[in-house]
This record gives structure tokens, C-alpha cells and sequence, in this order.
């Protein structure tokens, strides 16, 4: 019997994607427009009405990007909301899988190669680490919901007029330089590897509840951005704003290399097929939309 699997955030990057990928199931992509999750009372009518057997919440509320119109002092309230009028219907569903994040580690105290048992070592201050840090809380002690933690993401919906890879991608296609605030370490993964993780997540029975979702393969933006010079041929300015120690942002995969037996894309091959699909839909990109 095929699934019937609910995405929340269906305008968003990652529910793009998995929407797109996940065809062997009875996908059920849905937009705020089309259900409030911030309503308990509509979120579990829509959850019994169409027979909802996976949950995939990929709605986040999120104020960090400066062009960004929501209320920063929202972000804890909105996003600790909609989480849990999904996980009070719990007891209607087979298993819920959400995306955590880094940020639930506490920034001040990052260090590399976090691994799951670094949950809890500290609390995040910032309202975004604080919300997802509470929603990894309740689902170590759930039945049947599962955070997906990721570090750095990236494929083609993402949002190209900021976010790091897909920016510097378009920038070499248009030929102007590359820039950078700092010379950031991060642990980027491509989306194709967390359908592949979802896709296990949704079939299989995972052992644990919280599982880190990335490469533990971190590279430098410099190296990124000579990377993504390399796949496009061209021989473009590298700006590094500033030029003190840049943190690291990494995760230990262990868990879930162990669990799963997958290797991640490496992020020359990754980069290869996100620079390519830019390429091909070069007509997509406004100049005048970058934001950095």
C-alpha cells in the first residue's frame, strides 16, 4: 500500500525538493496558505481527513536573513508552535521526521565534528537554536518522531540571492567576484543525500531519534568558491572581507553512516551538479536581486 506522506513548507527549498523526488509515495505538499500550522484544531482535521501516514515537517520559521519581513521575537513562539500541533497528533500517524539543525548546539559553543551526544551540553541563547533545541527535546523522549539534523544545505531551490554555494554559483555564471564576510569552515551537504536519508527514514526503522545528517567533510568558503571557479572555467576575484579566524560549523556522521551503510557526495561532485543546473536555467538569475 503506497504512503501517504504530509510535507508542511511546501513553498520552501527543502519541500520543494522532496516533492519533486518522492514520487513513489502520495505526497501531500502543503503551503501556509493551504494549512495554517499555527491552527492545532485545522492541523489535525487535516492530518485524519486524508489518512496521513508519514509526517515530513520542513516549515521553519526564520528571521536571520536581513532582507527577511518576519518578527524576529516570532521565531521561538511560531516554530515550537507549529512543531507541536504536529507531534500532539502523534497517536494518528506511523512516524513524523522533522530537520533540525546545528543551531540547536548552542553557536557561542560550537566546536567540530559535533556529534548527537553534544545535545544538551548547552542551551542556545538565539530564539531559532532555542526552538529547535525544545523540539529535539520532546522527540528524544517520542515514540515515533525523528529530527533529521542538518548543517549546511544546499541544492537548487535554495535561495541563490544569499545563501553561500548557490550564490557563488550564479555569481560565475555572470562573472563577478565572489565574496565572502569570512573564511567560514562548514559542513555543506547536498540535498539529494537527505532525500536519500529521508527516503530511508520514511521506509526504515531508524534506532534513534535524533540522527546528524551531513559529510563530516568541512571545507573552507575559500575552498568552496576555487571549487566552484574550477567547475565553471573561469578565473574570477575571491573577496574575503575579513580576515580574522572564522568559526567551524561540523558534524560527526557516524550515526548515521552506521545505521544506513551510505556514503555522501563529495562536494566537488556536488558542486558539479548544482553549478550545472544553474547553467542550464541561467535565465532564472537577476543581477540586481543579489543581496550579497
Amino acid at each position: 500500500m503506497t504512503k501517504t506522506v504530509l510535507l508542511t513548507g511546501g513553498n520552501g527549498f527543502i519541500a520543494r525538493s522532496l516533492n519533486e523526488s518522492l514520487l513513489e509515495y502520495n505526497v501531500l505538499c502543503l503551503s501556509k496558505e493551504q494549512l495554517n500550522l499555527l491552527d492545532a484544531e485545522s492541523v489535525q482535521k487535516s492530518i485524519q481527513a486524508n489518512s496521513v501516514d508519514v509526517v515530513i515537517h520542513c516549515a521553519t520559521y526564520d528571521a536571520a536573513p536581513e532582507f527577511s519581513t518576519k518578527d524576529p521575537n516570532k521565531v521561538l513562539e511560531k516554530n515550537t508552535r507549529m512543531f507541536h500541533n504536529l507531534a500532539r497528533c502523534s497517536d494518528k500517524f506511523e512516524k513524523m521526521i522533522y530537520f533540525g539543525s546545528g543551531a540547536e548546539f548552542s553557536r557561542p559553543h560550537w566546536k567540530p565534528y559535533m556529534s548527537e551526544e553534544y545535545f544538551d551540553k548547552h542551551v542556545p541563547d538565539d530564539q531559532y537554536g532555542y526552538s529547535k533545541y525544545l523540539m529535539n527535546k520532546h522527540t528524544i523522549n517520542s515514540n515515533n518522531i525523528y529530527n533529521l539534523r542538518v548543517f549546511g544545505l544546499f541544492g537548487f531551490y535554495d535561495d541563490w540571492r544569499y545563501r553561500f554555494i548557490p550564490n557563488a554559483c550564479c555569481k560565475a555564471l555572470l562573472d563577478m567576484p565572489i565574496k565572502m564576510r569570512h573564511n567560514a569552515i562548514f559542513d555543506y551537504t547536498y540535498i539529494d543525500d537527505l532525500i536519500r536519508v529521508v527516503r530511508w527514514a520514511i521506509d526504515g526503522r531508524p534506532k534513534h531519534k535524533d540522527y546528524n545528517v551531513c559529510t563530516s567533510n568541512p571545507q573552507t568558503y575559500q575552498y568552496l568558491a576555487s571549487s566552484i571557479l574550477k567547475q565553471a572555467g573561469k578565473d574570477l576575484d575571491v573577496i574575503i572581507e575579513n580576515k580574522s579566524p572564522a568559526y567551524e560549523y561540523s558534524g560527526d556522521n557516524s550515526r548515521i553512516i552506521k545505521e544506513t551503510g551510505m556514503s555522501f557526495m563529495s562536494v566537488e561532485e556536488s558542486i558539479e551538479k548544482i553549478y550545472t543546473l544553474y547553467k542550464k536555467n541561467k535565465s532564472i538569475i537577476n543581477k540586481e536581486l543579489f543581496v550579497y
